[in-house]
């Protein structure tokens, strides 16, 4: 998961910035095709990541998983050949289409019998993903900004199909797990709905901002000559933020009920996306973004654990679904209201999501899990 995620983020950080150089579109058709663009990819895992979690309980998810990561090379080889924002956009739906490999590990680690275990395997691998997400833009900045872009689209293939490569022929193949059998318990949809909802919110507050970096900076004056490499340090403290609080999830819940952790999460992160909206400065707002991602980053592996022990795989990817699903909603949302309005209407409109997730964490808190 480290590998994959670090491959995705290394590309991600500057396929904004590649987007405005090849263009030929004004300023607010250029910051709409971006949000699309970015946003295509996600929108098709969502419509397939419950087929993939529906495979990988009845198949072999190391199989999927090596199968998917091939496929995805493939795609940002397509990315790195693409010459108008026509054929950028294609590649870019060929690329959700073919999955989301993160679904694969959650199916597993659902099989555990200790709910306790079910949740550390959740954060561990929400941790292992967060991680690539630390390196990846830094790296992916600095390697578009010294080879290009298309280059560094070429080294992410690379790192995919050699991730595929090891788990294809590194990995042992995994038992036939328990949840797959015909006596497995059925979801509780309306617990896997709420899971969703609240997973949707919270993802959508980290996932708005990379879309519109390059707008962003410039509001707050970085010059145009660094917006590529301070938009890497800002991206990459916002992953620092996210994997340290993954890791804590788990001890916040032993020490927190979950009833009042996660809402007071949630509202959290929501007081301090508004603080952005006044910020004239970039590093007080790599700062504030940082205390916002720390909080909703915990949110995750805390509700989706809930429902992972009990869930069937194709659960598990519909609420994959939702925080993949976020990954279109924010920059959409984010790229779509920036165009068209200030920007204190796109921090309050994200704002006002979080708090809307509350009542949802609260009504599953309610229930045993």
């Amino acid at each position: 998961m480290f590998f994959g995620s670090f491959s995705w983020s290394f590309v991600y950080i500057s396929l904004p910035f590649h987007i405005q150089r090849i263009s030929t579109w004004d300023a607010a058709g250029t910051l709409t095709w971006t949000g699309w663009i970015m946003g295509i990819t996600p929108l098709a895992t969502v419509v397939t990541a419950p087929l993939w979690g529906g495979w990988a309980e009845r198949g072999n998810p190391k199989t999927l998983y090596a199968l998917v990561q091939v496929a995805q090379g493939l795609a940002f080889l397509g990315t790195a050949a693409a010459r108008t924002l026509i054929e950028l956009f294609l590649c870019r739906v060929v690329l959700g289409v073919t999955g989301a490999a993160s679904t694969f590990a959650f199916v597993s680690a659902g099989r555990a019998d200790d709910p306790r275990d079910v949740r550390r395997q959740v954060a561990a691998i929400q941790s292992g993903m967060t991680i690539g997400q630390v390196i990846g833009p830094l790296v992916g900045a600095i390697a578009a900004a010294r080879l290009g872009f298309r280059a560094s689209f070429v080294l992410g293939a690379a790192i995919l199909f050699g991730c595929g490569a090891l788990v294809r022929w590194g990995v042992p193949d995994p038992a036939a797990g328990p949840a797959s059998g015909p006596g497995a318990a059925r979801p509780n949809w309306r617990d896997v709905l709420g899971v969703a909802g609240i997973v949707l919110g919270g993802s959508t507050q980290i996932f708005f901002l990379t879309s519109i970096l390059p707008r962003v900076l410039a509001d707050l004056g970085v010059a145009d000559d660094r917006t590529l490499e301070v938009g890497g340090l800002v991206i990459f403290g916002s992953a620092v933020a996210a994997a340290l609080g993954s890791v804590l999830a788990s001890r916040l819940a032993d020490v927190v009920p979950e009833r009042r952790l996660i809402p007071g999460l949630l509202v959290l992160s929501s007081l301090f996306v508004a603080a952005l909206a006044p910020v004239r400065s970039v590093w007080l707002y790599g700062a504030l973004r940082f205390l916002q991602v720390l909080c909703v980053a915990p949110v995750f592996p805390l509700v989706v654990a809930r429902i992972a022990q009990s869930a069937g795989g194709v659960a598990i990817g519909v609420v994959n679904s939702a925080r993949i699903g976020a990954a279109f909603i924010g920059p959409v949302l984010a790229t779509t209201l920036l165009a068209w309005s200030a920007p204190v209407a796109l921090y309050a409109a994200l704002a006002l999501i979080g708090v809307a997730c509350v009542p949802l964490a609260r009504a599953a808190g309610a229930r045993p899990a």
